[in-house]
C-alpha cells in the first residue's frame, strides 16, 4: 500500500575513472512480503522512515565493508559482499544490484565517490542493501538505499538511521536461509499492475518490459522460445549491471502460463539476478535459471549454461538448440503484431488519455495468452483419440510448422506430452 510515494528514482549512471577499489559495501536485511505468494505468512506492518511507503514485511539489515555491520547480528552473509558490489564497478559511480543469497534475494545499492585518501587509494566504495524471501517489493526500498549508501560514503560507521529502519521494519526469519527460492510470479490479468507510476517505468522490475523489448528487437522470440524450454540463460553485461538485472526478470516473465497444471513437473525458470564466480557451485546444479554477470570468464564456462547472451547476441554451444536461434516467418509476424499493439496502446495513450493499461500489461499478457494457446493446443491433441500433432494445429498455435519443428519436438519432451508431430510425412514422437 503506498501512503504518499512509490518513488525508486533510478540512480545516475555517469562514469568516472577512480583508482583500484579497497573498501566495500553496506547492506542492510529485511524481507519485503511477495504481493503474488498466497503461501507466504503475513507480518507487522510499518511506515519506512524517509519513504512515506507502508511496509508488508521485512526481516534484517546488513551492512558490508567485507562485511562491516548488519542486523540480526547472527544472520550468515559469507559472500554478500561479492554480491553487493559488481566485478567491475570501481569504474562507476552508482549502481542498483539484485542477487540471490541462499534462500533470500537481495537488492543493494552501491555509490563511489573519490577522497583524498592514500589507505583508500583515492576512491571510496560502499553499498548498503536488503534481504529478502521475495524479490516482487524489494524495489520499494531503492530510495531508501541510495540515501543510506550516500550517506555512508559522507559518514562512514554512522548505522542508527539503518538500525532504526530494522527495528521498524523487521519480521521474523526463517532460522536460516536455506528455504525455496520462488521463481518469478505467475502473471494474471487481475494481478497486472494498472496505470503504473512513471518512475516505476524503469525502476520497478514489473515496470520494464518495454524497454527489455525495445533493446532485443525481434531477439525476443529467441528468448522466449528459450525460456519455455526452461533452458539456462546467461547474460552478459559491463557494468551498470542494474538494468540487466530487470533483462534476467523479463526473461522469466517470458515464460509465464497461466493454465493449470502446466509445468508442475519441469523445472523453474529461477532468477538468480546477478552472480560471479563465487557462485559457481551453486549454478553446476540448476536446471533452469536465468542470470547475469559482469565476469567475461562465465563465457568459457560452457558446462554452466545453455545459452549465452552478450548485448542483442544471443548464442548457444548446444548443436540440438542452434535451430532455434534462427528466426521464422511466424516469429516475425507474431514480434510484429506485439509491435502493433504496442503502437495502438501508445496511440491511445496520447489520444485518449487512456489510463486503464499500459506496455507492461501488453507484453505480459501477449506471451501468456501465445504460452496459454499452445499449451492448450497440446493439452487437447494428447487427450484426443488421435494424439497427432498436424501442421495445422501447429499454425493455429502461432507458430512455423516448419522453422519451428526443433522447438516443438523440445517442447513436446520437456514438458511430457505424449503427442505425435506429423509435419510433411515426416513424423517424430
Amino acid at each position: 500500500m503506498v501512503e504518499q510515494s512509490d518513488r525508486a528514482p533510478l540512480l545516475d549512471w555517469e562514469e568516472i575513472p577512480p583508482p583500484d577499489p579497497n573498501q566495500a559495501a553496506q547492506p542492510q536485511t529485511q524481507p519485503p512480503r511477495e504481493e503474488d505468494s498466497a503461501a507466504e505468512k503475513s507480518a507487522p506492518t510499518g511506515t519506512a522512515a524517509g519513504t512515506g511507503i507502508k511496509v508488508e514485511h521485512v526481516g534484517s539489515d546488513f551492512m558490508v565493508s567485507f562485511v562491516c555491520w548488519c542486523l540480526p547480528h547472527d544472520i550468515i552473509l559469507d559472500g554478500v559482499e561479492f554480491k553487493s558490489m559488481a566485478s567491475g564497478s570501481h569504474r562507476i559511480t552508482s549502481d542498483f544490484i539484485y542477487f540471490r543469497k541462499g534462500g533470500y534475494f537481495g537488492l543493494a545499492c552501491f555509490a563511489n565517490m573519490p577522497v583524498e585518501s592514500e589507505l583508500e587509494r583515492g576512491a571510496r566504495m560502499k553499498s548498503v542493501g536488503i534481504l529478502s524471501p521475495s524479490y516482487t517489493l524489494l524495489y520499494r526500498y531503492m530510495h531508501f538505499l541510495e540515501n543510506q549508501v550516500r550517506h555512508q560514503l559522507q559518514c562512514p560507521g554512522q548505522y542508527s538511521p539503518l538500525e532504526a529502519f530494522y527495528e521498524d521494519k523487521k519480521a521474523i526469519l526463517p532460522p536460516t536461509g536455506n528455504g525455496l527460492v520462488t521463481a518469478c510470479p505467475t502473471w494474471s490479468v487481475t494481478n497486472i499492475s494498472r496505470c503504473m507510476h512513471p518512475e516505476m517505468k524503469i525502476t520497478h522490475p514489473a515496470g520494464c518490459m518495454s524497454q527489455f523489448i525495445q533493446f532485443f528487437g525481434e531477439q525476443i522470440m529467441v528468448l522466449w522460445k528459450f525460456a519455455l524450454l526452461r533452458k539456462r540463460l546467461l547474460i552478459f553485461s559491463p557494468p551498470p549491471v542494474g538494468v540487466v538485472c530487470y533483462r534476467v526478470y523479463c526473461c522469466c516473465c517470458l515464460a509465464n502460463v497461466s493454465l493449470p497444471g502446466i509445468g508442475v513437473s519441469v523445472p523453474e525458470l529461477r532468477p538468480f539476478f546477478y552472480i560471479n564466480i563465487a557462485d559457481i557451485s551453486a549454478l553446476e546444479t540448476e536446471l533452469s535459471y536465468v542470470a547475469c554477470t559482469t565476469e567475461k570468464i562465465f563465457e568459457e564456462k560452457k558446462e554452466l549454461y545453455d545459452v549465452y547472451i552478450d548485448n542483442q547476441n544471443v548464442k548457444t554451444h548446444r548443436s540440438h538448440l542452434q535451430p532455434l536461434l534462427r528466426l521464422n516467418a511466424a516469429d516475425k509476424e507474431k514480434y510484429r503484431k506485439l509491435s502493433e499493439q504496442r503502437q495502438l496502446l501508445l496511440y491511445s495513450q496520447e489520444v485518449d488519455e487512456d489510463c486503464t493499461s499500459n506496455e507492461e500489461d501488453l507484453f505480459i499478457l501477449f506471451f501468456m495468452e501465445l504460452n496459454n494457446r499452445i499449451f492448450q493446443t497440446l493439452s487437447e491433441v494428447a487427450g484426443s483419440a488421435d494424439p497427432t500433432l498436424t501442421g495445422e494445429h501447429v499454425r493455429a498455435m502461432g507458430l512455423d510448422p516448419q522453422g519451428d519443428r526443433s522447438f516443438l519436438a523440445d517442447l513436446l519432451e520437456v514438458y511430457g506430452f505424449d503427442v505425435t508431430l506429423v509435419i510433411d510425412n515426416l513424423c517424430c514422437t
